[in-house]
């Protein structure tokens, strides 16, 4: 489980970009993704699931 910052979320469009807490990656997050609803700020865990254009972050929800 990584731990990690939302650094967007558009709520319209249903996806956003989780900053990891232990590196300067960044994650794409799709709403499909989420068991919590997200905001921006939030601190949040995620699981990493290999998508078509590299990892996005899967089952977030809030720390």
């Amino acid at each position: 489980m990584n731990k990690g910052t939302v650094k967007f979320f558009n709520d319209a469009k249903g996806f956003g970009f989780i900053k990891d807490a232990d590196s300067p990656k960044e994650y794409f997050v799709h709403s499909n993704g989420l068991k919590d609803s997200i905001r921006e700020n939030d601190e949040v865990t995620f699981d990493l699931e290999e998508g078509k254009k590299g990892l996005n972050a899967v089952n977030v929800r809030i720390a």
